[in-house]
């Protein structure tokens, strides 16, 4: 066995290699290609094999097969087969096809493959992302099981919630004619028929029309959730297919089934289904782009979006991004003419938004001097107390738990733990303090830059915060969402909803009026992103609120700065035209491309320098920085310790191909030899700076 021409021979040695007996061999195409399901970057490749008359039949591209690979019995998939092998040498037979169900397409295929060259990984990680575990009791009738039904009836068009924007009706007349248009748009509305559901749902129904599949990616299960209730108004209920992991394994198992057999034309899902099957692909959409749930936490660690795009120009496709907020990454694909803006009249915005109040304005100031430093200042208050006798009321805290962050009361230094140097927090008022990471109780803590042995919230928590709202609001009903005790959606009830960022409920009517607390704290992050990231949290907690003419109020208490600026005109386009002018000022992402390489220094510092040797005989240059100590804000895990070091580089899009083949081969030699420890790789992580 071996893999193309390119194969070294050194990584053949031990490789069992047997000639079929006579006429073992399929008559016609008997040579299959096989990915093997393998992390190493160095063999990231196809392997060839011989395919034994016995297997000829069920040996189809596509399949999950079973091979001897170095003495080991590995997965893979079977890409293609070919009549002659360039090996030199004799093949061993596939051992086993383990499912006769061609679960990888080859659309499929090729999208796996740019993602990795895009995100200098290896397709067969790619490939453990896209196609789901295997159930096998799904597949004993594929695909008659699955065969297609007679269409279902398409329920009744009612009015359209892109009738308020500005060319929306154009967009969905060229989707329905069988285009390819290229939109962003910012929904007005998070609740109701206007809401951003219903505008994912009638672009997907205008792909159907069109005869064409339509695939739609939101954040998380809340999300889906309702963009599905919002498909049944306008596709027949057998024409949807659901994936994600939350629902456990056989029924996305079954869903994936459903596209493959052509049973669906419309895949929804969480980021795992940007690469779902879906046949004679139309549309693909994204929901809320800048949601960090979108990034793919397993290398090659992809964003949702940039899959999608990736698809959109392999297939044809349209494609429609939205959200409240609009990412730097969005505004630059609107600037460079890739994307157009759908946008809403300003007549029209000032008639569907809430109005919005900042206590850090003058006319503020001026009526509570302590607003500037009170958590809940009059205003707020205020707000709270009108809002209340018309219906519900979101309060929006940073942070969960009930004191997420102790300081010590002397000195003001952060109390860490003493066996892990994690971050000390309360429970509750007659907790322990205790430390988020390990857990180990801290009864006897002492600062260890003065001494003092007293702390004090750094913090105040969603627990917390609740707690206050019910003294200051006696008889109220107060209801709280975070962490793992999210709600979905609450009722009309008079009642006080905190949440934190993110884990805001949707109300029934929308809400009556709405906090946002805690704004410097999002502000003041140390990342690249505070700013950009605090808007878009901000306007996806206001438009929860009901309209400006029906009551609807949204009270701010941050500083007043151009976040603050952007809510209060409610103006996510003209905030990341700004944040994208200053990134290109500075040459920061999304301007430019960035790659992060992670581990202990020495493997650092020796991957870095072969990056820089590989790039120079190019010719190419790129801007580094680092190595810098890894500033941790979780506990380490994995392959990560505290003693790692970061080395950031920068390279404009131009290079960026040729300086991803670089990284891809310098990964692939280190894993070979194996003389340094292994780094972490990483491409346009948004958490990195």
């Amino acid at each position: 066995m071996v893999a193309d021409s390119s194969v070294q021979p050194s990584l053949l040695q031990g490789f069992p290699v047997r000639t079929p007996s006579a006429g073992a061999m399929a008559a016609q195409l008997p040579v299959a290609r096989v990915l093997v399901e393998s992390s190493l970057p160095h063999l990231d490749r196809p392997f060839d094999y011989a395919v034994p008359a016995s297997l000829d039949r069920e040996a189809r591209p596509g399949v999950r097969v079973k091979v001897k690979f170095n003495g080991q019995d590995l997965n893979g998939f079977l890409l293609e087969r070919v009549a002659e092998s360039d090996a030199g040498h004799a093949l061993v037979p596939l051992a086993k096809v383990v499912s006769p169900v061609p679960v990888l397409t080859p659309a499929v295929r090729d999208l796996a493959t740019a993602v990795a060259a895009r995100y200098a990984g290896t397709v067969s990680d790619v490939l453990r992302l896209a196609v789901p575990p295997r159930v096998a009791r799904l597949e004993k009738d594929y695909p008659g099981a699955y065969a297609k039904a007679e269409a279902g009836t398409t329920p009744a068009a009612g009015p359209s919630a892109w009738a308020d924007y500005r060319t929306g009706a154009a967009f969905l007349r060229h989707l329905a004619a069988g285009g390819a248009p290229r939109a962003v748009v910012n929904p007005l509305q998070g609740y109701g028929h206007a809401g951003w559901p219903h505008l994912l749902a009638e672009a997907a129904a205008a792909a159907y029309t069109s005869g064409r599949g339509a695939l739609l990616v939101v954040p998380d299960y809340r999300d889906l959730d309702r963009l599905e209730a919002a498909l049944k108004d306008v596709l027949p209920d057998d024409a949807v297919a659901r994936l994600t992991a939350d629902d456990g394994p056989t029924p996305r198992y079954r869903n994936y089934l459903r596209l493959l057999a052509g049973t669906a034309k419309v895949a929804i899902g969480t980021r795992s289904a940007a690469f779902a099957p879906v046949p004679d692909l139309g549309l693909v959409a994204c929901w809320d782009d800048g949601d960090d749930l979108h990034i793919e936490q397993r290398a090659p660690y992809p964003h949702a979006r940039e899959v999608l795009l990736l698809r959109a120009e392999q297939e044809g496709a349209a494609c429609l991004l939205a959200g409240h907020s609009r990412s730097t990454e969005v505004q630059r694909l609107v600037e460079s003419g890739w994307a157009i803006p759908v946008s809403t009249p300003r007549n029209t915005l000032r008639a569907t938004v809430p109005r919005v109040v900042s206590t850090a304005d003058t006319f503020e100031q001026a009526r509570d001097p302590l607003a500037t430093v009170a958590r809940l200042p009059h205003a707020a208050w205020q707000a709270a107390k009108e809002g209340l006798e018309r219906g519900p009321v979101l309060v929006q805290v940073a942070r969960s738990g009930y004191a997420p962050s102790l300081v010590c009361e002397t000195c003001r230094e952060p109390a860490r733990c003493g066996t892990c140097q994690g971050p000390l927090a309360l429970a509750g008022t007659s907790a322990l303090p205790q430390c988020r990471w390990c857990s180990t109780p801290a009864p006897d803590w002492s600062c260890t830059h003065c001494g003092g042995r007293r702390l004090r919230k750094g913090a105040t928590g969603v627990l917390r915060t609740a707690e206050e709202l019910g003294r200051a609001f006696p008889g109220k009903t107060v209801v709280t969402s975070s962490g793992d005790q999210v709600k979905a959606r609450v009722g009309e009830a008079k009642a006080l909803v905190v949440a934190t960022v993110g884990a805001e409920p949707v109300a029934a009517g929308g809400y009556a009026a709405a906090l946002l607390l805690d704004g410097d704290s999002l502000l003041r992050r140390e990342t690249l992103r505070a700013g950009e990231d605090t808007v878009r949290r901000w306007l996806n907690a206001a438009a929860l609120v009901r309209p400006a003419p029906d009551g609807g109020l949204v009270v701010v208490t941050a500083t007043d700065t151009a976040a603050t600026g952007a809510l209060l005109r409610w103006d996510p386009a003209g905030y990341a035209q700004r944040e994208l002018a200053l990134r290109v000022e500075l040459q920061l992402p999304p301007a430019v491309r960035i790659a992060s390489v992670t581990g202990p220094r020495p493997a650092v510092e020796h991957f870095t320098a072969a990056v820089e040797a590989g790039l120079g005989s190019a010719g190419i240059t790129v801007r580094t920085a680092g190595p810098a100590p890894l500033v941790l804000t979780a506990p380490p895990s994995g392959r990560r310790s505290a003693e790692d070091v970061r080395t950031l580089l920068f390279f404009p899009y131009g290079q960026a191909a040729a300086v991803v083949r670089v990284l891809r081969a310098t990964r692939a030699a280190a894993a070979a030899k194996r003389t340094v420890e292994p780094v972490q790789l990483r491409l346009d992580g948004v958490d990195v700076l």
